[in-house]
């Protein structure tokens, strides 16, 4: 492989390690917080508010049902507002970004349900605020399920970095479109699909190393607690 070809594949790479990282991080930012409100306005939780559950839960169903280059088409108004152009790096965080929120929350909401009922009605019973029931209890509590859900959002979002990038966004996708398939270099487009699937691996591994370690110290907390 020439000096040329590896200069490029680092360049796709940080590209595809650029649109995922800030659209992740843009996408836990808003997301969580819609996971929260999407539990706690539920029916008989600690703020129930029917119809702001319903309309944001139809919202986030909306969304999600949108296939990604649709969305990615269907936004370059706004993708152009943003970010001052269409393509590139830069304009493909924002479709990520609104793709990735929708599933942020869901994944959230579902990490957030599976907390013991029994620790809120405690923290009811002590006085405890809605806000300090939020982040002392369901969040505390949850810490490991919504880091596993982070980390397959950031799986995910590798997936559509790559759809983007065929699309005009750069990144791994781009370069696989161009030189794999364009100029007929099938070893480019094998390449690209390698450094995609050790990407994936080494995301998957460290989150769920970050998860285990976690749940570990929720449990040794409960333990010292229960002492």
């Amino acid at each position: 492989m020439s000096a040329q070809m590896i200069g490029l594949l680092l360049d796709a790479l940080w590209a595809t390690l650029t649109m995922v990282g800030i659209s992740g991080l843009l996408a836990t930012v808003g997301g969580v917080p819609i996971g929260v409100i999407l539990v706690i306005t539920g029916r008989g939780h600690i703020w129930p508010h029917a119809a702001l559950n319903r309309g944001l839960g139809a919202a986030v169903n909306a969304f999600r049902s949108i296939p990604f280059i649709i969305l990615m088409i269907s936004i370059i108004p706004l993708t152009r507002l943003i970010a001052g152009t269409s393509i590139g790096t830069i304009a493909a965080i924002v479709p990520l970004t609104i793709a990735a929120v929708p599933f942020v929350a869901r994944l959230v909401e579902s990490s957030l349900r599976e907390v013991d009922p029994g620790l809120i009605e405690a923290a009811q019973a002590m006085g405890a605020s809605p806000w300090q029931i939020v982040f002392k209890v369901l969040l505390a509590e949850a810490w490991p399920g919504i880091v596993a859900g982070i980390t397959i959002t950031l799986v995910n979002l590798v997936g559509y970095s790559a759809m983007a990038g065929a699309m005009g966004g750069g990144g791994l996708g781009d370069l696989g479109v161009r030189y794999g398939y364009q100029r007929y270099q099938p070893q480019v487009m094998v390449l690209v699909v390698v450094v995609l699937i050790v990407l994936v691996q080494g995301m998957q591994s460290v989150g769920d190393r970050i998860a285990a370690r976690l749940n570990k110290r929720l449990i040794r907390m409960r333990g010292e607690e229960g002492r």
